[in-house]
Parts: C-alpha cells; structure tokens; sequence
C-alpha cells in the first residue's frame, strides 16, 4: 500500500553499507518504520532526508512490515536543533519519547501537532526545559497516567502547601503528607504549572519566565514521574545531565 504523508523523522540508524532505517511520526498513520535505500551514498537524493528532526512530505510504500521510502519533500530540515547542542538535546529528548511511547501504525494526529509545536519552538528560542516538561506531561497523559493534581488524592482537600506524591499518583495535603514522606512540597508556582502542563497547547505557547526554585521542582517532579511510570532508560536525558553537570546548559 502507498501512503503519502506528512511526518517527522524521530529516529535515524545505518543499515548495511549504503542504506538507513528511519521512523517518521506521521499526521496519517502514526510513528512508520521505513527503509531508505542507498541514504549513505554521496550522491543519494534522500540522504538529507533521514537527518533526525526532519519534517517533511513522504511517500511510502508499506507492506506486512517495513515500508520503504519512494520520495521525500523537506519542509523544514530543523537545523538549528542541529547547529545548537542544547537545543537539539532537548529536541533528541523530545523525539525520543514520541519514538518510544507510541505504537507502529497507531493515529494521533494531536500528538503530531504537539511534537511539531514543541520543535518549532525549542528552534523558536522558547525555552526548551519548559517545552521538554510539557511534553512529558503529554505522554504522561496519554500513556494513562493523568496525575490528580487539584486536590489531595487521599482525602479531597483542597487547602494548605501541597506536595506531590509521585507514588500515590497526586498531591497530598498537609494533614495526609506523613502518608508519603517522599513527596515533594510545591510551591504555588509549581503547582499551577503543573496544573497548566496538562492542557497545554505547545502551539500557543508564549513568553514564560520561570524561577529558578520553580524549575527545580518541576523538574524534580516530572523526572520522578517519568521514572516511576514510563520506566525507560532515556539516551537523550541522560546526555542532557551531563550537560548540566558540566555547566553547559
């Protein structure tokens, strides 16, 4: 079956001596593995095409298996996630969880929206950490795992410091947080972002100044839910903590 689509490259490694194999997250279709034919060689028309971020219009044959790639049109090759090693970390982030998450031939076409949005804006100079955090949230989401966070997961309460209990699956009030003393006390910062991360649109997404207080938070907390949830060694993470480490972010 041919398919003609719009798609993102999520993922990009060599076959053989002269092919690659790719997955494109399609509008259409969802995440599509394909074979490029002939990609490593110096004079391939579809050599720039496997490139990771790359958007772009596919043509694709599809059989049982692995479908095959027949034409390509580059909408936007992303090359400043390219040119940039911090953007493009959180970008590699980014594709790797979509790459990850989602199933072979499984529709949504939303998420295609969101993970266009989200690279558009790391290119945009919108600030990546944000934009990776949102996306978690997203995934979170979809993968089913909505975190109740506007009351106290155990008795309903709405008032008091609230601290997030990754393992209780939302926030606890203070009289039930001695129920987990892991939680993390949010601040009211951090709390309405997470709250806001659930539902946001990244194509609407506008200027954002986050303290730095607030950005460890809500890192903590997505980190610690997406370790808890997703249970997945991240590539793209890990090399962005080194990053961080060596004080190159």
């Amino acid at each position: 079956m041919l398919y003609k689509v719009e798609g993102i490259v999520t993922r990009s490694m060599d076959y053989g001596e002269g092919h690659k194999i790719i997955s494109v997250y399609t509008r259409e279709a969802g995440k599509m593995s394909v074979m490029v034919r002939g990609a490593k060689k110096l004079k391939s028309r579809h050599g720039a095409v496997t490139q990771l971020f790359t958007y772009g219009e596919f043509v694709i044959y599809k059989n049982a298996h692995m479908g095959t790639l027949n034409a390509a049109e580059i909408t936007d090759s992303f090359h400043k996630l390219r040119e940039d090693l911090m953007k493009g970390a959180y970008a590699a982030y980014i594709v790797e969880m979509v790459e990850k998450l989602t199933g072979e031939m499984e529709p949504n076409a939303p998420l295609f929206e969101q993970l266009l949005a989200a690279l558009k804006g790391i290119a945009g100079d919108k600030p990546p950490h944000i934009i990776a955090h949102i996306m978690e949230m997203h995934m979170l989401v979809l993968s089913g795992y909505m975190p109740e966070l506007d009351q106290c997961v155990s008795c309903g309460s709405k008032e008091g410091e609230m601290a997030l209990s990754i393992a209780a699956g939302g926030i606890l009030c203070p009289r039930c947080r001695l129920k987990d003393p892991q939680g993390i006390v949010l601040g009211a910062g951090t709390l309405k972002l997470l709250r806001l991360f659930r539902t946001m649109d990244l194509r609407r997404l506008g200027e954002i100044d986050v303290k730095p207080v607030t950005q460890a938070q809500l890192k903590r907390c997505m980190r610690g839910m997406m370790d808890m949830y997703m249970e997945t060694k991240w590539k793209s993470r890990s090399f962005l903590d080194q990053m961080e480490k060596y004080g190159m972010e």
